[in-house]
């Protein structure tokens, strides 16, 4: 039985749990739906790094094309603090 607070990856325990109680992998994963191929992802997560290791990993780098240099952003929210009469237009 694998047990957890954390609500990202309640549904992912029930469904490991629904399988060891059926008894039937099939049969849980047409009740909670979804693929068994998921079913196994999952074990195989909680196999090698427990059941914390089914939390999301995203895989996707992060874009930041529109990020601003450190030192430009902290001058603008500085300015901005420095002047709150200002509106967003002409703080930017």
């Amino acid at each position: 039985m694998f047990y957890s607070n954390n609500p990202l990856i309640k549904h992912k325990t029930g469904l490991l749990n629904l399988a060891e109680e059926l008894g039937n992998i099939s049969q849980a994963c047409k009740v909670m739906g979804m693929s068994r191929d998921t079913f196994y992802r999952y074990q195989q997560a909680v196999e090698q790094g427990g059941v914390e290791a089914l939390l999301n990993q995203n895989r996707r780098v992060p874009n930041l094309k529109n990020r601003v240099d450190e030192a430009i952003e902290q001058a603008v929210v500085k300015f901005a603090l420095d002047n709150p009469a200002f509106g967003q237009v002409r703080v930017s």
